[in-house]
Parts: C-alpha cells; sequence; structure tokens
C-alpha cells in the first residue's frame, strides 16, 4: 500500500467537526469499537467518546407521546480512553483553553493506528508537544491501547497524569434520540487492583449483558520506567490513578495505557473481570510489541482486501476507498467468526439506528463473498440463529414461513420503532419501515449469492436451504389471488424508497403490487424450488419431512412464481408500485430554490403538512434495485417467465424515469444509480460513484455520519470497483469477466477468491491480466467477454480487450450483474 493513500489526515482542530471525525477515526477489531475521540474528552457538545461491544444491545422503555415505547439499543460501554495531564497544578489539558501551534490528527489505516500531535502554549508560557498512538487490537480482539508521549520544549517541572475508566456514560449520542431513556448501564464493581492496573465491571439493566474493563497504565522517562507517585481517585461510577513525575525540558515523557475488554457473553470465559484483570497483567511489557503484532494482523488483512488503481489524475479516490474497506474490516472481521452478531447498517461507530441490523447486508456480501467468504458464512449464521423467532413472527401476522425483520438486533425480534421524531417539525410520526417485506427477499439472495461465490454446499443443504424454503413458503403465503385478474398480488407492503408509506390521504399504511417487492419474492420462489432440485435425495427427502413440505405446496409455489402481478406505466415503464402513475409530478426546482438540501423531502414536506405520499418522488433507488441485484438476462428471464413481455429498451426508459425523481436521500442511492449507469452512461455513473465515496467523508446527510458511518454505501463503492466495473459475474461454476472501466482509470489490481481458487486480477482499458496463485484446486473456468476458457493452476493469462463489451454490443444500458 502506498503511503500516500494509506493515511487519511486532518489539519487543525475544528470543534464543529469533531463528532465527524471521531466518527471516521473509530477503530476497532470486529469485537468491539471506539470512536477516535480525544482521550481527555468527555461527551459534551464538541465531544462524544464511545465504545460499543458487537452484539451488546439492551432494552429501556420510555413513556413518549402518550404512550409506552420500548427500543433496544447498542450500548455505550465505559470510556475506557480517558487520559489526560496538567503541569504544576494547572488545568487539566483542554484544547480549547490553550494556544494551539499545531494540530494533526492521522488514521494510518494501512496500520490500524489513530495518530494525533499537538503543540501548545498554555496560560504561563510554557511550550509543549504532545503526541499519541491508539489502537483497537486486530490480533488479540480482547486488547486496546493508547500512548501518551509529553515533551517540555521550553521548561522543566512537575506533571500530573490521570489515567481513569468512565462508567458514568449513557447512550446520547443521536440528538433525535435525546427524549428517549439512554441509562443502560449499572455499576458492578470498581477497585484498584494494584498501583498500575483498574478493574471496572458494569452490567446492562435489562439483557443482564457483564463487561469489565481492566486499564494498565506505565510511565516512562526518556524510555525507562519513571517513579511516579501515583494515588487512587474513586468516584461514583469513575475510576482514576493520578501519577505526578517530574520531567525536564526537552525529554519525553510516555505513558502507555493498555486496556482489556471481556463480556459475559465471551466463550470459554469465565468470569469476565477475572479475564480481563488477567489479560492486561499478561499483555506485553511495551506498547511497541502489541502495536508490532496489531499492525501484523493489518498487514495480513490487507493482503487479501485491498484494491490498487491508477488513475490518470490522481485525486482522493483511492484513499477514500481504503477508508471505506478500512471501516468494514473494523465492523467484521476474522474475530466475527466466533461470535453471534449480524452488520449493523452503521457500523459499531456509534448509536445511530440503535445499532440494528437490516438489509445493508445486500450491499456488504458480496465484497466479502469475493474476499472474505468465512465472514459471509458467519454472519449469515446470525440470521440461521433467530429463524425460530422469524417463524413466530410470521405466524403472528397470518402468514406462514419465516419472516425476517426489517430491523434486527439481539434475539430476531422486529425493532423498528413505532415512532420516530421529525426534528424539522419537532412532531413524532407514526413509523411505518417495518412494512418493508423485502428484507426477506435480500436475506434469500444473500444465501444465493455466498453459495454461487464458495459452492459452499454444506452450508447451504444445512443453513441455507432450510431458511430460502421457509421465505419461498412465507412469500407464496403473502401472495394474495385475484380471480378478476387472474394474478397474484401482495399488497400492504413498503419498497426501498422510505418516502411512500402508504397511498394518499388512506388511514391505512402499506401499498399494493411494489414491483421490487413481487418480482423478487418471484425469484426467491425460483430459487426455493432450485435449491430442492440441487441437494441430495437423502437431505431433500429431511427437509421435506421436517418442514412438512407437501407437493401441493411445492406447486402452490410454481404456480405463484409463474402468475404474480407486475404493474407498468402506458409507455412501458416498470411502476413503482400500483397507483404510482397517478400521484402528482413534484415540483423540484421549486423546493431546491427554497431549501438548498432536499435529500429528506420527507421531512421538510411533513414540516409543510404535507406527505411525498402524494409525488412521483423517491428517496432511493426502488424498481431500480431490481437492474443492480440482476442482469438484463436474468431480468428478462423473471419477467417472461410471468407472462409479460421485456423489450431491452424498457431499462434505460425505467432508469431514466426515476432518476429524474430521486432525492437521494439514502447513502445507499449513490450507488445503485451510479451501478445501473455503469453500462450505459460511464460519466455520470463516476459522477455518482464519486458522490457516494464522499457520502460519509463530506457527511452529505446534515449530520448524521457523526451518529456512526453509512456501512452500506461504504461497501456499495467498493464493489462498483470490484464488481461493476470489472463486469465479474457469477454463473453457475464460472467466473465471468467483462471489463469496462472508466475513462481515467488506467489500471485496477486486486485479488478475489472464487469457489476454493485464489486469483490475481489485472485490468487495463486493453487487457485482463489473471494469475491463478493456488495450485491446489483444478482448472477455474472462465469467461473474458463470453469467451470461455480454463485457467490452469499457477497459470497466468493475458487476454485483449479490443472487442466491444457483450453489453455494449447488445445496447441493454444496465450491468450485466449484480
Amino acid at each position: 500500500m502506498r503511503p500516500e493513500h494509506g493515511l487519511f489526515a486532518y489539519e487543525g482542530f475544528e470543534p464543529e467537526q469533531e463528532k465527524l471525525r471521531e466518527a471516521l477515526c473509530t477503530l476497532g477489531n470486529g469485537y468491539f469499537a471506539t470512536r477516535g475521540a480525544a482521550p481527555e474528552a468527555e461527551a459534551d457538545e464538541v465531544h462524544y467518546p464511545g465504545t460499543y461491544l458487537a452484539g451488546g444491545y439492551n432494552r429501556l422503555k420510555t413513556e413518549l407521546a402518550g404512550r409506552v415505547v420500548e427500543n433496544e439499543d447498542l450500548v455505550n460501554q465505559p470510556n475506557w480512553l480517558s487520559l489526560s495531564f496538567r503541569i504544576e497544578d494547572g488545568d487539566w489539558f483542554n484544547v480549547s483553553t490553550v494556544k494551539v501551534l499545531v494540530y494533526r490528527q492521522v488514521l494510518d489505516m494501512a496500520q490500524g493506528l489513530l495518530l494525533r500531535t499537538v503543540s501548545f502554549e498554555d496560560s504561563g508560557g510554557r511550550r509543549t508537544r504532545v503526541e499519541q498512538r491508539r489502537f483497537v487490537h486486530m490480533r488479540h480482539k480482547h486488547l486496546a491501547g493508547q500512548e501518551l508521549v509529553l515533551v517540555p520544549e521550553n521548561w522543566s517541572g512537575r506533571v500530573q497524569v490521570r489515567s481513569a475508566l468512565d462508567g458514568r456514560v449513557i447512550n446520547g449520542g443521536v440528538p433525535r434520540y435525546r427524549q428517549l431513556s439512554s441509562r443502560h448501564l449499572r455499576l458492578v464493581m470498581a477497585k484498584e487492583v494494584d498501583a498500575e492496573t483498574l478493574l471496572m465491571e458494569v452490567e446492562t439493566v435489562q439483557s443482564r449483558l457483564g463487561v469489565a474493563e481492566a486499564a494498565r497504565t506505565r510511565l516512562y522517562v526518556e524510555g525507562h520506567r519513571a517513579e511516579a507517585q501515583c494515588r487512587l481517585i474513586q468516584e461514583e461510577g469513575l475510576l482514576a490513578h493520578e501519577f505526578t513525575v517530574e520531567v525536564k525540558a526537552h525529554e519525553r515523557l510516555g505513558v502507555e495505557k493498555v486496556v482489556a475488554l471481556y463480556s459475559s457473553k465471551d466463550p470459554a470465559v469465565s468470569e469476565a473481570a477475572m479475564e480481563a484483570r488477567h489479560a492486561v497483567k499478561w499483555a506485553p511489557a511495551r506498547f511497541d510489541e502489541l502495536v508490532a503484532t496489531h499492525v501484523q494482523a493489518w498487514t495480513h488483512l490487507w493482503n487479501r482486501s485491498d484494491l490498487d488503481l491508477e488513475l490518470a489524475e490522481p485525486d482522493g479516490t483511492h484513499r477514500a476507498l481504503r477508508l471505506h474497506i478500512f471501516h468494514l474490516l473494523q465492523t467484521v472481521s476474522p474475530h466475527t467468526l466466533d461470535q453471534d452478531a449480524g452488520v449493523p447498517a452503521r457500523g459499531w461507530h456509534g448509536e445511530a439506528y440503535r445499532g440494528h441490523i437490516f438489509w445493508d447486508e445486500l450491499f456488504i456480501f458480496p465484497f466479502l463473498n469475493l474476499r472474505l467468504p468465512a465472514l459471509t458464512r458467519a454472519l449469515l449464521r446470525y440470521r440461521f440463529r433467530r429463524l425460530g423467532r422469524a417463524r413466530e413472527a410470521a405466524h403472528e401476522a397470518g402468514f406462514r414461513g419465516a419472516m425476517f425483520p426489517w430491523q434486527s438486533g439481539s434475539d430476531g425480534s422486529e425493532e423498528s420503532p413505532r415512532v420516530h421524531l421529525n426534528p424539522r417539525s419537532g412532531r413524532w410520526l407514526p413509523d411505518e419501515t417495518w412494512l418493508q417485506r423485502h428484507i426477506n427477499a435480500a436475506v434469500a439472495y444473500n444465501i444465493w449469492q455466498y453459495y454461487q461465490a464458495t459452492d459452499d454446499s454444506e452450508f447451504l443443504y444445512f443453513h441455507g436451504a432450510e431458511m430460502l424454503l421457509e421465505l419461498a413458503r412465507f412469500w407464496a403465503s403473502v401472495a394474495q389471488w385475484n380471480p378478476s385478474l387472474r394474478r397474484y398480488e401482495i399488497k400492504k407492503v413498503m419498497g426501498p424508497d422510505e418516502y411512500h408509506t402508504g397511498y394518499p390521504d388512506q388511514p391505512e399504511p402499506g401499498l399494493n403490487n411494489n414491483t421490487y417487492t413481487n418480482l423478487m419474492a418471484v425469484w426467491v420462489l425460483c430459487k426455493g424450488l432450485e435449491v430442492l432440485r440441487l441437494m441430495p435425495k437423502e437431505r431433500r427427502e429431511e427437509l421435506l419431512e421436517s418442514l412438512e413440505l407437501e407437493p401441493s405446496e411445492l406447486a402452490h409455489w410454481e404456480d405463484v412464481s409463474r402468475k404474480m402481478r407486475l404493474v407498468f406505466h402506458e409507455d412501458g415503464v416498470l411502476s413503482q408500485f400500483e397507483g404510482y402513475e397517478q400521484l402528482q409530478e413534484f415540483d423540484w426546482e421549486a423546493y431546491r430554490a427554497r431549501y438548498g438540501d432536499i435529500q429528506r423531502l420527507d421531512r421538510i414536506l411533513e414540516a409543510e403538512g404535507d406527505s411525498p405520499n402524494r409525488y412521483k418522488l423517491s428517496k432511493q433507488a426502488d424498481v431500480l434495485m431490481l437492474f443492480y441485484l440482476f442482469s438484463s438476462e436474468e431480468l428478462k428471464e423473471l419477467v417472461e417467465r410471468l407472462g409479460y413481455p421485456f423489450e431491452l429498451e424498457m431499462i434505460p426508459k425505467t432508469v431514466d424515469y426515476y432518476l429524474q425523481r430521486t432525492s437521494h436521500g439514502s447513502t445507499l442511492s449513490g450507488v445503485v444509480h451510479s451501478w445501473v449507469l455503469a453500462r450505459s452512461d460511464r460519466p455520470r455513473s463516476w459522477k455518482l460513484f464519486i458522490e457516494a465515496l464522499q457520502s460519509d467523508i463530506s457527511d452529505v446527510q446534515g449530520g448524521t455520519t457523526q451518529e456512526g458511518i453509512h456501512l452500506g454505501a461504504m461497501a456499495g463503492t467498493v464493489d462498483l470497483v470490484q464488481r461493476a466495473y470489472t463486469g465479474i459475474e457469477m454463473r453457475g461454476d464460472r467466473l465471468h469477466f467483462n471489463p469496462n472501466l472508466p475513462e481515467g482509470m488506467r489500471r485496477l489490481k486486486f485479488s478475489l477468491r472464487y469457489r476454493k481458487h485464489l486469483l490475481d486480477v489485472e485490468i487495463t482499458p486493453e487487457t485482463l491480466v489473471l494469475v491463478s496463485r493456488w495450485d491446489t484446486q483444478g482448472p477455474l473456468k472462465v469467461a473474458v467477454r463470453g469467451e470461455r476458457h480454463l485457467l490452469r493452476p499457477s497459470e497466468t493469462r493475458r487476454f485483449h480487450l479490443s472487442q466491444k463489451p457483450s453489453w455494449e454490443a447488445e445496447g441493454a444500458g444496465v450491468s450485466p450483474q449484480g
């Protein structure tokens, strides 16, 4: 990794940007994550320290708007960062109260380190330089650490250092949630172990999740252990060591704080507090030793996960892609294999969306499938473990099979709130997003895509198939027969576009015949039947018996999969839902002139007493999700299976229609639209890609990134480069390449794993080079622009890309795969 592409740097201290930087500079290892807050900071209007354990949830009740609501939240754990100093009994260090001479914060993505350099002059004229390093260990998942080096530049004297564990934390990182109950922790124990070690244990008040943190702090002067006085400070919820030491001008005072975090749900653990205490006791003596093994683990991860690209005009694109990969790997890492946690839409980086799991896996798994497929398998098992709850949910709703929730947390219950706050109007409003039943197609799609990438038949037969069949059963039961149309219909749902929750002036929420939902239901039914055909007879019969699947039910699936209703506009455009064409056109120019930023039109219109349900507008891609997930051939097959005509000209017509009516109020919107334009309009696709790439870095969602990153959009942008611009598609047992690099991209290089093969890929506008790196597998079946080839073990093949891509010859105007 070239250094300039592995560093993400901020110059100068800007209080209004601090919380955004904290989110983007979060460090994590898949087990827990800590925001990039300054170690001396406490939660206030400028800073928000936060540490979050993967899957660490708790429920609280709040009386709100005349009703009691219950929410399950990802819990902010005790702040282990707390580390500050003061000079000669002066004020404790605060960047806001000194004269800052130099301020630089650097996220070293190659090494997984957060660095900060501050030079300042205090009110006494003393000049001091402070250098800090921090890690959350990527090899030893329970360990984290930070180092503070203080150098007096024009003075000598006494320094006091305070190192603490702060259990006084609440969940207060999202302003919209501040009317809700926020105290999730109770203190179980806080004590001094010895003159360098502190130990604190807390427990969540409802879920009874125990979390223990132990902190070991050591001081060094010029690399030698310092003779420092130490006293214990203990307040309610706070435990600290205060060290006093003498330093001379230009001497380096080093403070090394190593922390261990354990929870009561960790495997092979008897008592979390005992394990944390043990871990810091036996951790390497010096900070640099821990850094070395941490960096080594990150090097191994980058070897599997990096993208190397060369642009004609270098800009921040490469660095931003690395930032996105970095945060993905901090959210789900090899440590994810050992734990029961899903992949949250906002990472483990903050409290937005309460740390819940949505459908964002649909955008995240494609990258993992071709890089670290074992992680996809582990995350799919999160769904499998909650299959029982999904069955209960379907039954309670009057359906069969399994119905996964739109928002999931600890146990697979529906965690979607029933009310939400519009910060523009100040009103609490009904939240109908739980009607997004299409999550049950996304889960099925993810199972199938993982199988396509890995050929992991064991997972499919013993985990994936059971979920797929129960999801097919669900969709067959949701579909209602309309005898007058002789078609099946799906009613009272929402599509991915969250602006439309129902019909204008209708009291009941929900929409009928959302095209994305209906066609995805057909796809799930087809895959359910296909999986049964694929399975060995013995396992198939076991599943049919255990699930009580009779031939008559399978015949019903076949019938629904051939007679589902689709709604079209008069000109052949696929309608977002039944009745969409009758809605009013929206005055985009007037609202842009009035408000400027209109990404959240739902909030704007509600504050005006209006509703987006009345207009032809979308928050994000809805119908167009079909062109994101399926090739034109797959889509044609699905539509024609239903007896409807499918003309290729319908694709660009449909894309243009909805692109003109979309506000991109979701960070996922730019990813999808960039993808569907990648073949027909490369300049426009690249423009949308860059916008999506910058969405969190520039915080285009009006300040929401500080509450947590948008992981789906981050992973989606990486996948755009990895699959959309390379034309990679998995068809059966063959890996297809149909490259179409954006103008200005001179070279793209990466490695991928496909069905136990390790493959190096290098693409230029003129050539495709494939290198099979493992010699333990048989030949790999590939196709390059439709021509089939065999790539033998350890073979290097170069393909010339002089002819037009197949999609260009067809004129389909849509990415050939998803």
